[in-house]
């Protein structure tokens, strides 16, 4: 892209099993050799890696490209949404969801770079959390806060096996004691009382590795879309959740989608997940912000 005059890069160099370290150094060779100037802010902690993003979004870098999967998308998007900073994908994980659905390619750092360089800025919606005296929180993709948020907090207690083994180990071993949850919604206001099995609220249709868990979201539509999957049995459930998959399971009259701009959801005892990252403790308490951030997609 022929603006960009800093490009920022940092690198999961764990993702995809570590394909990041690969992908991130040829991405680093072909965007140094376009002639932009090319900083290196990768850091050995996301934590770390945030804080270096956030500083130099601050001081007017003109594109920050992440290596990675979802979860680095979820770290670039919380360092430049909000700024003129447009954020780049050089997908590089095991589920990469949010870059699948944004029509990115994939596992090629080749063509990745071509999107850096000569692609088209694309501005899209990003839904936030504001926390007095603490950073505002942001998720691109979906957030998840029932029997999929308790799966992926118990698969990331396990440092073993890796990938998706992992989270069907640990589905096996969450399931079979999973029940309803009581939950309190809160949708522009209106407040809904239910109990549900999972909620997720989507920005982005996908996760997990190609579920289509709020199959019609957009990211440039201006809202939220919240999906409620009521109580079942479990072996009910074992017969609707595959068909995440093709977004098939919206047809079954347990599962309901609501849409709105701001979401608040409590019940006790869960910790939020959004784009696969921990998000936080319920209650939490999020809002669309449309044309929150740029993304570099193919021209």
């Amino acid at each position: 892209m022929s603006s960009a005059r800093t490009i920022g890069l940092v690198v999961n160099p764990t993702a995809g099993q570590g394909r990041g370290r690969a992908l991130g150094a040829r991405a680093a060779e072909l965007l140094g050799a376009s002639g932009h100037d090319v900083v290196d802010l990768s850091s050995p902690s996301a934590d770390a890696a945030l804080q270096r993003c956030t500083a130099a979004v601050a001081d007017g870098l003109d594109t920050l490209v992440v290596v990675g999967g979802d979860g680095m998308v979820h770290l670039g998007v919380n360092a430049v949404a909000g700024s003129a900073t447009a954020l780049a994908v050089v997908a590089a994980g095991t589920g990469n969801d949010n870059a699948r659905s944004l029509g990115l390619p994939l596992l090629d750092a080749a063509a990745g770079a071509a999107v850096v360089l000569g692609g088209h800025r694309r501005r899209i919606d990003a839904a936030r959390q504001v926390r007095p005296g603490r950073p505002d929180q942001w998720f691109v993709g979906v957030l998840c806060g029932g029997f999929d948020a308790v799966v992926n907090e118990r698969a990331n207690s396990w440092a073993w096996p890796r990938g998706r083994m992992r989270y069907n180990l640990a589905i096996a071993r969450e399931l079979p004691l999973f029940r309803p949850l009581p939950y309190e919604i809160e949708l522009d206001g209106e407040v809904w009382a239910t109990e549900a099995m999972l909620v997720a609220v989507g920005n982005g249709p996908a996760y997990g590795g190609g579920m289509l868990i709020t199959p019609d979201a957009s990211y440039d539509d201006g809202l939220l879309d919240v999906l409620v999957v009521g109580p079942m049995s479990v072996p009910r459930l074992l017969t609707v959740f595959p068909k995440v998959f093709s977004g098939r399971h919206v047809t079954h009259p347990s599962v309901t989608i609501r849409r709105a701009r701001h979401v608040r959801l409590s019940t006790p005892g869960i910790v939020a997940y959004a784009d696969g990252e921990r998000f936080g403790p319920m209650p939490v308490d999020v809002e669309l912000v449309p044309g929150a951030l740029e993304v570099l997609v193919p021209a």
